[in-house]
């Protein structure tokens, strides 16, 4: 009883008016032993869920609340969470941090950009990401759909040796995935970018702080800081130096304080440690997206103008 009380009471600080309990779909791509060609045109079907830390947790359909903190309340709420969670085995310790780059991708006429500026209900993103560390890390091909307020990720991991975009454009001999589903990921990653006609647009780089529920099916929070971008057209992670800008200042996050993000992600019912989190610190949740933050950012800079859409995209 106590737990529904909790639930029922704290939901809408959580969701901002949107039930927690969805029934949860995903998108996947086929069956894994077809053809890139074959799939050019299919239509995008549900993907099975995996365990979290499985070796094929490739497919994954979660809620994220996201939320600007000011850094000051980092520490309380480490404190806070430290019964609860665990460091994720992914991050360095004191705090279990790591850098992530990610290279976003959209059609020319930024189809992908105008989809989140003009709230589709039904919306996606494709993007590569690596994890940068003393050692090459891998290269993950994503694709983030976003359904009803579903969020939907599949991704398909590339060694960073073998990464080049001749991988994209010109698909040759097959790669050695881990699992049937992780190929048919990627062929439906090479099928959305060859009918959208996507490219690079931006890197974006920031440092996440990351824990994971310790009595949880799968609850994690994150704090990324440190936010910046850097417009592009190269495919190529191994060379990272030019101008970044900042995308925490206070005209980004329309705040006060150059702020943090914490997120919190997890599957249908939220854990009551973290419905406890957001009413113990006040928090609010807001709809921060890095990627169309930094297309704003620097539509600002070259003086082009921007839609009265995208004024408030980024904080309700």
């Amino acid at each position: 009883m106590l737990n529904k009380v909790f639930r029922r009471s704290t939901q809408a600080r959580l969701c901002t008016g949107t039930h927690w309990r969805h029934l949860c779909r995903a998108a996947r791509g086929g069956d894994g032993g077809r053809r890139f060609e074959q799939l050019k045109g299919a239509a995008p079907e549900l993907v099975k869920r995996r365990e979290p830390g499985s070796p094929e947790d490739v497919g994954l359909e979660r809620y994220e609340m996201k939320y600007i903190i000011h850094p000051s309340q980092v520490h309380g709420i480490r404190e806070f969470i430290k019964p609860f969670t665990v460091a994720d085995p992914n991050a360095g310790v004191d705090p279990p941090e790591y850098d992530v780059v990610t290279l976003q991708l959209d059609s020319p006429d930024l189809a992908l950009f105008k989809a989140k500026e003009y709230d589709a209900i039904n919306r996606f993103k494709l993007r590569i990401r690596t994890y940068v560390s003393d050692e090459p890390g891998p290269v993950f091909l994503e694709i983030k759909r976003k359904i009803k307020g579903v969020v939907v990720k599949s991704r398909a991991r590339i060694p960073m040796d073998a990464w080049h975009n001749a991988i994209l454009a010109k698909p040759g001999e097959p790669l050695n995935f881990r699992s049937d589903e992780e190929d048919a990921n990627y062929l439906q990653f090479l099928r959305l970018v060859h009918e959208i006609g996507t490219r690079p647009t931006v890197r974006i780089r920031y440092t996440r702080e990351s824990y994971l529920g310790l009595n949880d099916r799968y609850a994690r929070l994150t704090i990324d800081r440190n936010l910046a971008y850097q417009p592009t057209t190269s495919w190529d992670f191994d060379d990272l130096s030019g101008n970044w800008w900042a995308m925490d200042s206070t005209m980004a996050m329309n705040r006060p304080f150059s702020g943090v993000i914490l997120e919190l992600k997890t599957f249908q019912d939220a854990p009551l440690w973290m419905i406890d989190l957001t009413e113990r610190f006040n928090l609010e949740r807001v709809g921060f997206c890095k990627y169309f933050t930094a297309m704003r950012l620097d539509s600002l800079f070259r003086g082009e103008l921007y839609s009265d859409a995208s004024d408030d995209c980024n904080y309700g």
